[in-house]
């Protein structure tokens, strides 16, 4: 064994460990990853590569589930959170190609799409390609997964004496944006899975008054945390915008955020809304 794996078993070790007691191991399915070779070398290598390839899967599973944190899974269906898949590709007679993506199968999204270059085409070359590949799919899997959010359609509290008709219109308009502004800046940040809302918020009149209402319905949407946001109009060209956040299964207060006095006409209430939540939310909990 090499001096690279026995390195690389040391930190799994230490890894398993240092595992949280009573933890439940997360379930992670990896495919055989595929193998192509388009060197145009006359020589058959068939075998070689297959035995190679199945040598790298055997040991890129064995890293995997040596750590506590993980166990592996036969496919998606069988409890699997993660998903492992990829492809190796053979280019020239020095030089092949790993293609390797990490899928977190309930938000449906990639959190690892890489593709690596390693030189040479013998057992050694081979096992260090599987110890960095190694690496990086633990680093991935570590990574945490996005906060399953219900971003709930932006109200408006007007205080003025506005008239309805073509200012109620209007008003709707710009709280569409509002709101479909917030849910793309929480969505891009990679730390939110905003999810669907359509049709239940509607059963509640104003959110903002329903006492913590709106925790309940994101739970039942099976989401973790609540959002609901408020745009006060205190004149025509005076307004405040606010927010609250909340855990979806206690209902408890997670985060608030105020922007305070701001001139602007309605058609600024997105740009202000989006800075707010990225201030107060996205980038305020990224910090360590």
């Amino acid at each position: 064994m090499h001096r690279s794996r026995l390195i690389l078993a040391a930190i799994l070790l230490f890894v398993l460990s240092h595992a949280p007691a009573g933890a439940e191991a997360i379930g992670v399915a990896m495919d055989d990853f595929s193998y192509t070779d388009t060197s145009a070398e006359p020589a058959n290598q068939t075998a070689a590569h297959e035995r190679r390839l199945s040598a790298f899967m055997a040991a890129l599973r064995r890293d995997v589930s040596a750590d506590g944190r993980y166990r592996l899974t036969p496919s998606a269906q069988d409890g699997a959170a993660f998903k492992v898949i990829g492809g190796i590709q053979k280019t020239s007679t020095l030089v092949q190609w790993a293609k390797v993506a990490v899928i977190d199968v309930g938000a449906k999204k990639l959190v690892m799409d890489k593709l690596y270059t390693f030189r040479g085409d013998n057992d050694e070359s081979w096992e260090r390609a599987e110890i960095f590949v190694s690496r990086e799919v633990m680093a991935a899997l570590a990574t945490p997964a996005p906060v399953a959010l219900a971003v709930f359609d932006f109200e408006l509290e007007d205080t003025t004496a506005a008239s309805a008709g073509a200012s109620a219109t209007s008003d709707a308009s710009y709280l569409a944006e509002v709101t479909a502004g917030v849910r793309e800046a929480l969505g891009q940040s990679g730390r939110y899975r905003v999810v669907d809302v359509s049709g239940e918020a509607g059963k509640v009149q104003a959110l903002r008054d329903c006492g913590g209402c709106e925790a309940a319905i994101a739970q039942k949407l099976g989401a973790d945390q609540s959002l609901i946001g408020v745009v006060r109009r205190v004149s025509r060209t005076e307004y405040t915008l606010g927010f609250q956040l909340r855990d979806a299964n206690t209902g408890a207060v997670l985060a608030r955020g105020d922007s305070g006095l701001r001139m602007g006409a309605d058609y600024s209430w997105k740009r202000g809304a989006v800075r707010l939540v990225s201030d107060r939310l996205i980038e305020s909990q990224a910090k360590p």
